[in-house]
């Protein structure tokens, strides 16, 4: 994944990026698409167990941290115990359960290196687990937007991208259910500084489920009875024909309903072989005033020229740390 830049225009300091062509379906029988721009929640694997931090474990012996002890950091991923791939949080605990309290070798991703410490786990006193003093997650939480959704199929596309992690490892599905977010808040785009949507899961709000992550986004299906009443329906139109002029993306940079904001079309590249056909300046005073432009976890949101939907908005995915009580029912563990 390409990690897109910002440019700014000195006098209304109005963000451009590139827009991705190829996030539109392969046309349906009716060539008729809900529109989308909601913001939506997606729970995705690391590939492995994170450490988020570390906690001394009561033992007989006293108070023990054996991963701090062995020279583990937060950020670590482990990856394997004894040369067994840990994918979960239930990995590792089957892991340092079946170790009996003897040595074993942790694996661990850290950046681009792996390294490997070797520890003894600690039985937890007056308990029956065996423990190596970290707290851990096995799954991470991304904001992203909808981009449209298939009228007689129900099968949706958003954000635009390659799903990534923040050391641009690429994620993949976690939990397929897609959930509808609440922003909260904005951090604005700076100068250097990209910004980015907040938002709550609300689990009880279930958009759907995915089950595509490719370079282009996340891929899925509506839930069937998902109320499309308010939802506005538009054509797709092919590259050719998008031109250089006005334009309306369509994000939720507060709450959950969408709004259109002005954008211009500013770059038609049709031939470009990492498909960012456009280039865009957002001139909408309301969304500049929001957000400074385009900030991460708008990557998705639909763009409309003359009432057809052309393309989508790309950035960069922001993984979200989001507490517990935020998102019951997600391993934030």
């Amino acid at each position: 994944m390409r990690k897109l830049k910002f440019f700014f225009a000195a006098a209304i300091a109005a963000g451009c990026i590139f827009l991705s062509g190829n996030t539109l379906p392969a046309r349906a029988a009716s060539n008729e698409y809900y529109l989308g721009g909601m913001a939506a929640g997606f729970s995705l694997s690391a590939g492995g167990v994170e450490i988020v931090g570390f906690k001394d474990v009561a033992s007989v012996d006293g108070a023990k941290c054996p991963a701090a002890e062995a020279g583990m950091r937060t950020g670590d991923l482990i990856v394997a115990v004894d040369g067994i791939h840990i994918r979960s949080i239930s990995d590792l605990n089957a892991a340092l359960a079946r170790s009996g309290g003897e040595h074993v070798a942790v694996t661990i991703k850290r950046g681009a290196e792996h390294k490997s410490f070797s520890l003894a786990p600690v039985l937890e006193k007056g308990g029956d687990r065996y423990k190596i003093g970290i707290l851990i997650r096995d799954t991470l939480s991304g904001i992203g937007t909808v981009t449209y959704i298939q009228k007689d199929t129900l099968r949706f596309g958003s954000l635009g991208h390659a799903v990534c992690g923040e050391d641009k490892t690429a994620l993949t599905i976690a939990d397929t259910s897609v959930y509808l977010c609440s922003i909260v808040s904005v951090n604005r785009g700076e100068r250097g500084k990209a910004g980015e949507l907040r938002g709550l899961f609300l689990n009880d709000t279930r958009l759907g489920s995915a089950d595509r992550a490719c370079e282009t986004g996340l891929y899925g299906k509506f839930a069937d009875g998902y109320d499309f009443s308010t939802a506005e329906t538009v054509e797709a139109a092919p590259l050719s024909e998008a031109e250089i002029g006005k334009a309306v993306i369509y994000s939720t940079v507060d709450g959950v309903a969408p709004q259109p904001y002005e954008i211009a079309i500013a770059k038609v590249d049709a031939g470009n072989r990492d498909n960012k056909n456009f280039v865009i300046k957002v001139t909408d005073e309301r969304l500049l005033a929001a957000t400074g432009g385009i900030v991460q976890g708008m990557s998705g949101s639909p763009i409309v020229q003359d009432g057809k939907l052309i393309g989508a908005v790309t950035h960069v995915l922001r993984i979200i740390r989001i507490p517990a009580m935020a998102i019951t029912g997600f391993s934030t563990k």
